[in-house]
């Protein structure tokens, strides 16, 4: 029996689902493949829990009643202390500063596993030293959530590309929130801004909606699939229709915005009224492989699509290559959501523990 030990960083919506699920999962992992999880450290931005022999059921009680803060050095001398192998790191947080740790942890022995999409969005250097590292010290990194939760995408766009297919154009509904708001303002009778605090109830929008209606979780995605085709791209490089007015972004705090939201509903309204009939409104993402060109931006597409039929909060990807010529791979399915994303950072971590030797 392989066992693999689990540090977990980031213990919020996602991190606390993924350990229910590794919990509930362990038997018949076990059984199934060979593969027993432990999991000896769980830790937020200022405490961990360090337990050897791995969390329990009991493990929130556990944390409140023991975890100390820590800093890295300590969890780095714990797992060198208790001689665990097969070390995995799970970054769980959304954090910007915790990536900077990732190339401590590669040279420390530690796997990775994120759900955070920083580390691949960062500059094109920092994501070319990740990979040095991790060739260097014969470790892996996968990160299949940070693109459509728990949808295939990156391993199939990176799949094609390695398998020596060319892929051509990726195009789709990148974003569960900004699907949602559409798909139903497109249907519905109702007012923009209804529709947005509508989202905001359901938690399919993040606390200050700016951040989905700016566009730049859609161009961050598009960023993570273009550098899987080996384009050389920045963030910066990504062209990104902002839908938030020029007068309520920047200068307005976040209460002020949902205050003033109402402002935005004349502008949608003109959106959907100059569409062709049969048409709705989408916000998608668009990669031209050959142009190098990544795009995110709302569009009016025929309803009679794949794109324009889609419900919910689903995400859809279109994959264009030479062999599927103008029928593209389509990959649909609830794209957003702790349960989706955690059940995508558990698969990484079984596909990831089977590499291991």
């Amino acid at each position: 029996m392989k066992k693999v030990n689990i540090i977990l960083f980031g213990i919020g919506n996602v991190g606390k689902t993924l350990i229910e699920q590794l919990l509930t999962a362990k038997k018949q992992w076990e059984e199934n493949s060979g593969v027993s999880v432990n999991v000896p450290v769980i830790a937020n931005s200022t405490k961990a829990l360090l337990i050897a022999e791995g969390i329990t059921e009991n493990w929130e009680k556990d944390f409140k009643k023991s975890a100390k803060e820590y800093k890295l050095e300590d969890i780095l001398d714990f797992t060198k202390e208790q001689d665990l192998e097969h070390l995995i790191a799970i970054d769980a947080t959304a954090s910007k500063e915790f990536v900077e740790i990732y190339i401590r942890l590669i040279q420390n022995g530690f796997n990775l596993v994120a759900a955070n999409k920083v580390a691949n969005t960062l500059s094109a250097d920092f994501y070319k030293k990740i990979r040095k590292e991790l060739e260097y010290h014969g470790k892996h990194f996968f990160y299949e959530t940070n693109v459509g939760a728990g949808l295939p995408i990156v391993q199939t766009v990176r799949g094609l590309h390695q398998a020596g297919e060319k892929v051509t154009k990726i195009r789709g509904v990148f974003s569960g929130s900004l699907s949602f708001i559409f798909n139903t303002f497109s249907e519905n009778k109702e007012k923009f801004s209804d529709v947005l605090k509508k989202a905001g109830n359901l938690g399919y929008t993040e606390p200050d909606a700016r951040e989905d209606l700016s566009g730049n979780d859609v161009g961050r995605k598009l960023l993570i699939l273009a550098r899987e085709l080996q384009l050389d791209k920045e963030f910066q490089e990504v062209k990104i229709q902002s839908l938030i007015l020029e007068k309520l972004n920047g200068e307005t705090s976040a209460e002020e915005f949902q205050k003033r939201i109402s402002e935005l509903d004349e502008i949608f309204n003109q959106h959907k009224k100059q569409q062709d009939q049969g048409h709705v409104l989408r916000y998608i993402g668009e990669i031209e492989v050959e142009k190098a060109t990544l795009e995110a931006k709302l569009i009016s597409e025929p309803k009679n699509t794949a794109l324009g039929q889609i419900k919910g909060a689903d995400n859809i990807f279109e994959i264009y290559t030479e062999s599927y010529g103008d029928q593209p791979l389509v990959i649909q399915g609830a794209g957003a959501g702790a349960a989706v994303t955690a059940r995508g950072v558990a698969s990484d971590v079984l596909k990831l523990s089977q590499r291991l030797n």
